[in-house]
């Protein structure tokens, strides 16, 4: 079919009138008329339809039920493949989530998603008498038509955010068939629409059902929502809870709403209210005051408590809802950052979402552990989620972590027309619904990325966050100082200023809180960050990161920076700043290994918790190294109070932490001069010593006969559910562990055991620079030990294992 041919599913575009800003704001006061009606009093009509109550069933047992499994994909959509009379002879088996074509580590192209996509799943739902089943879809690129027996259900504009669909009444006895087609074009949806096409955005976003899907089994009458509210953190806490029910019964029920505030098995505080609610969606506000002894959110300690809403009646089946959520203060003032009433400065980078050979496609594990890589690897505070709302696992393990978080709606400089306005405020309202409770979320972006101001748009976007939410500051990236048009909370700034080389950071805008959203990747600097690139280039990526950082704690008016970027990622922009469609701003690559630009970052750690030492330079000698070494003014990123180094055994000098150009971080690097005699092939010790104790030391090797090849898991443990899966990396390294970039050959893989390799092989080792990787993914109810291999002509082979043990959750 061609794409541009019209679908079942244009018709339905057709037949729906586009959402406007004023539905949206309008929609804001909907729950709580709602509320107002369901708390009033019975009336006559319903105490006639009490007296012939129909006998309640059987209690309905809520369930959520894994809906990954069982997929048929028959690629390019053709007329009636939605239909169940269409055979399934060209579908392939497919488990969620995916991605509609074959992606690589680099070379994208556009072209091969960009069109319409066809997946079915044949299903019985649950035998539960007087249920209500809903499928929840966590994310499809980028609008989704839902079928079930051949009827169109439901219809969503946007790739990023959930959505969900009743298919109660339509649900059939026996076997159902669900069709999903995919509309992968470039559509005039965020972060879309663009006449330019896929390269006038700065990600790409490949299609397909990229995000879990999930079956929910209710009552009739249901918790569907609980907006946590917390208050008066520092003073006196309590938390304010709008509850939203969800209730199908006829006639009028009785109901008592409980919210308890839990701390692990313990019960901190609780109230009920008893309520009549009518069919529909219904608030009701509860608010549990005087709370003692509260714990306060933060990342050096982040405290989550359990919000557990419960709704039972005499003629209602009960339901448990259940939230995380933590007490803390964010604001942003004129003098910066303040947490829980104490000045932090923000330490963080940016963070694209999107992995090599799957996109957006990956699991709820791949995406939590970047919050790990983030927190605990590059010791930031703060990620900034670009330019888009990303993935649940992750923002759990922000939570989780301790890692604050700025989120954003999908886009990027575009803007749109009216339909485009009116699907990025129905973006920025699901968003914030979605993760309000979240305490990581400390800052909204409620205007696009470097977008032209309006005004009007961004007043309504505000004014939706300030009704949805009120307790978050508002922000918008900025590529200008301008405050001309500009009325959010937060003045956040893309800076990437420099002087002859060296980054050098704008002045804050004054009489505004001010952040800088963005500095040094993008355009400060070299124009690419790659393992083969010379050493000089890679140790400028970690000076310039360095400088922003230091001159911005130096600046009191300035709350700190959010550097770009985490991690390299996939796009057509930028010219000579992209090789193989990707850009190289990231201080970790593709594969999520850090490069020496993420240096300044990993040594910003107390020594107490680990004392390091690491290298912003290459110890190599070979034909693309300069004989001489590093030279001066190589940098070493450590947290030590001062370094011995050493070259062949013999002392070559002693160094400290350079307080002149970077006094104000919380451990500045060392400079030193590395000029040696490579011809020897010489090997380099550095010794640290924290109070005078040697404390942390590194090795290096020149001798490149000694290199190995170095292979790892994130994990030893997978779950068979088809869907779990882990990175493995491998490297070419020297003999005492560190980076060796300039290497040539493949990697061979072999894998044994029951999962599935996911990427190339073999892998092109010396063509990417030495580093490279693939991800393992479980397979269906097969448990059991996995080996994976790699080798390589002259760096040898290495092995890792895991264990596929029963998934923990029933699947559908």
């Amino acid at each position: 079919m061609d794409p541009s041919d019209p679908g079942p599913h244009d018709a339905a575009r057709r037949d729906a009138r586009p959402l406007t800003r004023r539905d949206l704001l309008v929609g804001l006061g909907s729950a709580s008329s709602a509320a107002a009606l369901a708390l009033a009093g019975a009336s006559g009509a319903e105490a006639a339809a009490r007296a012939h109550r129909i006998p309640a069933p059987a209690p309905v047992p809520a369930q959520t039920l894994n809906f990954n499994q069982g997929w048929r994909f028959g690629g390019a959509y053709r007329p009636g493949s939605e239909q169940p009379g269409y055979g399934l002879g060209g579908f392939r088996s497919v488990t969620l989530p995916h991605t509609v074509v074959r992606l690589g580590w680099g070379g994208w192209n556009p072209a091969t998603w960009e069109g319409l996509w066809i997946y079915r799943k044949r299903f019985t739902p649950p035998a539960t008498p007087g249920a209500r089943i809903f499928l929840k879809f966590d994310g499809v690129m980028t609008d989704a038509s839902v079928y079930l027996n051949g009827t169109l259900l439901a219809r969503h504009q946007g790739g990023f955010l959930p959505f969900s669909v009743e298919l109660t009444s339509a649900l059939i006895a026996g076997v159902n068939d669900l069709g999903v087609v995919v509309d992968g074009r470039l559509l005039d949806t965020p972060p879309q629409g663009s006449p330019f096409g896929a390269g006038a955005i700065d990600y790409l976003t490949p299609a397909g059902i990229h995000r879990d899907v999930t079956l929910h089994v209710l009552p009739a009458s249901f918790v569907s929502d609980v907006f946590a509210k917390p208050l008066n953190v520092l003073t006196a806490p309590e938390l304010r809870c709008a509850v939203s029910v969800d209730s199908a019964r006829r006639p009028h029920n009785r109901v008592t709403v409980t919210v308890e505030l839990r701390d692990g098995a313990r019960t901190v505080a609780h109230t009920s209210r008893s309520v009549r609610l009518a069919p529909g969606t219904h608030q009701v506000e509860l608010t549990l005051a005087g709370l003692r002894g509260i714990e306060l959110w933060s990342p050096s300690r982040p405290k989550l408590y359990t919000v557990r809403t419960t709704i039972h009646g005499a003629d209602i089946d009960p339901h448990v809802h259940e939230l995380r959520t933590g007490f803390r203060e964010a604001v942003f003032e004129l003098d910066g950052f303040y947490l829980n009433g104490e000045r932090l400065e923000i330490f963080g980078l940016n963070r694209h979402e999107l992995f090599p050979y799957v996109g957006f496609a990956a699991p709820p594990r791949l995406q939590a552990q970047d919050a790990v890589l983030l927190k605990n690897q590059l010791n930031v505070n703060m990620v900034r989620c670009s330019h888009y709302p990303q993935h649940p696992a992750f923002l759990d393990a922000c939570d989780a972590l301790g890692l604050m978080v700025w989120e954003e709606p999908p886009g990027w400089e575009y803007v749109g027309d009216h339909n485009f306005q009116a699907i990025l405020l129905q973006n920025i309202h699901d968003m914030i619904v979605r993760d309000r409770n979240r305490p990581s979320v400390i800052v909204w972006g409620t205007r696009l990325d470097e977008s032209t101001s309006l005004p009007t748009l961004d007043g309504e976007a505000r004014a939706m966050a300030y009704a949805l939410d009120g307790t978050r500051q508002t922000s918008g990236a900025m590529n200008t100082q301008s405050t001309v048009n500009w009325a959010e909370d937060v003045f956040a700034y893309d800076d990437y200023n420099s002087v002859d080389g060296n980054a050098q950071i704008a002045p804050p805008v004054p009489g505004v809180p001010y952040l800088i959203s963005e500095a040094v990747g993008a355009v400060t600097g070299p124009p690419l960050y790659r393992w083969f690139d010379p050493s000089t280039t890679l140790a400028t990526q970690a000076r310039l990161h360095a400088q922003v950082h230091d001159q911005a704690r130096a600046t009191p008016a300035s709350a700190g920076v959010i550097g770009w970027a985490a991690i390299d990622y996939a796009s057509l922009l930028s010219g000579p700043r992209n090789w193989e469609n990707l850009r190289w701003p990231g201080v970790m690559d593709t594969f999520r290994v850090p490069k020496p630009g993420a240096a300044l970052y990993r040594s910003q750690l107390s020594p107490q918790t680990a004392a390091v030492i690491i290298p912003a330079f290459y110890w190599d000698f070979g034909p693309n190294s300069p004989t001489t070494g590093p030279g001066p003014g190589s940098l070493l990123f450590t947290n030590c109070e001062e370094l011995e180094i050493y070259v062949n055994g013999a002392l070559l000098t002693t160094a400290t932490p350079d307080l002149t150009d970077y006094g104000h971080l919380a451990y500045p690097p060392v400079l030193a001069d590395l000029t040696v005699d490579g011809t020897t092939r010489p090997e380099l010790e550095v010794i640290g010593y924290v109070n005078g104790v040697a404390t942390a030391s590194l090795k290096m090797s020149a001798d490149t006969t000694r290199d190995r090849l170095w292979l790892g898991l994130d994990t030893s443990g997978l779950y068979a559910d088809g869907t779990d899966a882990t990175r493995a990396t491998f490297r070419a390294l020297d003999a005492y562990g560190n980076q060796r970039p300039y290497v040539t050959g493949e990697v061979a893989l072999s894998l044994s055991g029951p999962a599935v390799l996911v990427g190339d092989n073999p892998f092109p080792l010396g063509f990417y620079g030495g580093v490279g990787g693939v991800f393992l993914r479980s397979q269906v109810n097969r448990p059991g030990r996995v080996t994976l291999r790699a080798s390589h002509p002259t760096l040898g082979s290495a092995s890792a294992h895991l264990q596929v043990i029963r998934a923990p959750t029933a699947a559908l």
